[in-house]
């Protein structure tokens, strides 16, 4: 799938977003709605149908916003290579929006809403999705403002970009692969955390990774 064609669909799902954003502002509940959960799938936050509808609104927003500039830079690359793997990132970060987009509304307004529960399998599921797609995906990105590890030393070695990135890559897609696994037996909040904590150490280790290689690559810029 190329650039034009993600674009495309990423005006269409900010476009759904949008009217789903103003069908709550209009007609969504009266009474506060949840709008955050802790770990246990109990609501520890309310607010109302306006914060939603605005929460909403912004993701279809940024979700415009990431999808253009990504087909900007995928464009402009004279790689072949790097701009297949830009497109293919745009077509993930389209349908993470889309995804956490339809669980906040789901959280917010679905049937278990009124009793200020969610059912937590849902969010192991879904960051064992995410977690798979970003992992197939950012080994395969160049360069860029949006996706992939956008450290300081990344952006001064070519060499440190690529192996951090690939690193994450590993790392989330097998993370993603095992939370799909354990979701078989392992509680589902316990999960949740689980996953949220093994994604802050890959993004940990894929930091640490950039600086490791950026200094002793011969090539790297200096700052």
């Amino acid at each position: 799938m190329n650039t034009t064609l993600n674009t495309r669909l990423a005006l269409a799902v900010s476009l759904l977003i949008f009217a789903g954003s103003a069908w709550i502002a209009l007609k969504g509940p009266t009474t506060p709605v949840p709008l955050h959960f802790d770990f246990q799938g109990n609501a520890d936050r309310f607010g109302s149908r306006t914060e939603l509808a605005l929460t909403l609104g912004g993701l279809g927003l940024i979700n415009l916003v990431v999808a253009y500039l990504t087909a900007h830079q995928a464009k402009a690359a004279t790689d072949p290579v790097r701009r297949k793997a830009l497109a293919n990132g745009q077509l993930v970060s389209v349908l993470i929006m889309a995804g956490v987009a339809l669980m906040i509304a789901w959280a917010a307004l679905g049937p278990q809403a009124a009793s200020g529960q969610y059912n937590m399998v849902g969010s192991a599921l879904f960051l064992s999705g995410i977690s798979i797609l970003l992992g197939a995906v950012l080994g395969k990105v160049g360069p860029n403002a949006f996706i992939g590890v956008k450290t300081p030393w990344a952006y001064k070695s070519r060499l440190a970009w690529d192996k951090s990135n690939r690193l994450a890559g590993r790392l989330m897609f097998w993370l993603g692969v095992a939370g799909l696994v354990a979701a078989l037996w392992v509680p589902a909040n316990i999960l949740t955390g689980a996953l949220v904590i093994g994604l802050l150490g890959a993004a940990g280790l894929s930091v640490f990774e950039s600086w490791r290689v950026w200094r002793n690559d011969p090539e790297a810029q200096s700052f």
